[in-house]
């Protein structure tokens, strides 16, 4: 497994980073479909025997046990000094004021859960999981600069949200001379490629690293369009994310099928290679469920579309609305 300067940080993470938002117990959170910790671990380690060192969750998947899970398996597997660890804060934790969002209280406050959770004195990326609206993005980056001056992050990213609004964080910290992001996690496959327009550009302009989340479109791209699955069945959020462009992905879908046939390789590879050779690109963040998940994502790495592939899995595209910020 390769590895890749993390951005413009000297920090070297691997090609590829293992999502762990489906490991977490079943009902906790608004994720049925997760994986218990004892099918979890597997993943885990065998994530680690691959060569990946870069790990991601959140302090809302199922309710802070995905954190949990990952801290104990990865204490039990791996070096702390040799791997990356990733989360992120918005999401509501508990009911009531200040519960949820990016005020210093709720950062101060879940920086210390999640680490409690995650069994380590710091994590090496804090991410705001959403813009918040409602708290000055000043108090945010103050706060989160106070968070890499303690000690309890080495670094700072963001997730998705409108190039301005990340472009006004980026000169916030600049001008006040608080910490700056270095990652961007956003939303880029093959069935939606919005940030191709603004904000991949102004990460390739600043040297942000690029880590998109839900690379294979929730599964979408790795079978038949009217194939369904547990997660798709249960999956809210992401039936939102394709349900009004069902007509136009479905011929994405049949084109990444038509190469993989060439190719003789599963759908997954091509789509996540594409995802692999789109720039400004650092590592995407790979589900896996199935051991096979995991392979694919590795073999991925070794398959080079050619330009006129490229065209090809582009060719279908049409425009879509912006989704995902929220």
């Amino acid at each position: 497994m390769n590895t890749i300067k993390f951005g413009r940080t000297g920090m070297d993470v691997s090609r590829l980073c293992l999502g762990c938002m489906s490991y977490g117990e079943p009902g906790r959170g608004s994720h049925p479909w997760t994986l218990n910790e004892e099918q979890s671990r597997p993943f885990i380690k065998k994530a680690l025997d691959l060569g990946i060192n870069f790990f991601d969750t959140a302090n809302i998947y199922s309710d802070g046990t995905s954190e949990e899970i990952l801290g104990r398996a990865l204490k039990d597997y791996a070096s702390r000094d040799n791997v990356v660890i990733a989360t992120k804060v918005h999401g509501r934790m508990h009911p009531g004021p200040n519960g949820q969002g990016l005020s210093r209280k709720a950062i101060m406050a879940e920086i210390d859960a999640s680490l409690r959770r995650l069994g380590t004195d710091y994590v090496d990326l804090y991410q705001i999981h959403r813009w918040d609206t409602k708290t000055p993005i000043e108090e945010t980056m103050e706060a989160l600069h106070d968070v890499v001056k303690a000690g309890k992050a080495r670094y700072i990213g963001a997730s998705s949200m409108y190039a301005w609004q990340f472009a006004k964080a980026l000169h916030v910290a600049e001008k006040n001379g608080w910490t700056r992001f270095v990652s961007m996690q956003n939303y880029v496959n093959l069935l939606y490629r919005e940030e191709e327009r603004e904000m991949l550009p102004l990460c390739r302009a600043e040297g942000i690293a690029v880590i998109p989340w839900s690379p294979l479109a929730r599964g979408r791209l790795t079978r038949d369009w009217d194939e369904g699955s547990a997660r798709m069945e249960t999956d809210e959020f992401g039936k939102g994310l394709y349900i009004n462009t069902a007509n136009e992905d479905r011929k994405v879908v049949e084109r990444v099928a038509e190469i993989a046939r060439e190719r003789n390789v599963p759908r997954a590879q091509v789509a996540l290679a594409w995802v692999l050779q789109k720039s400004p690109v650092t590592a995407p963040i790979v589900g896996a469920t199935k051991m096979q998940h995991l392979d694919d994502a590795v073999a991925a790495l070794s398959l080079k579309l050619s330009t006129e592939e490229i065209e090809r899995l582009e060719e279908p595209y049409v425009p879509h609305a912006v989704v995902g910020h929220n």
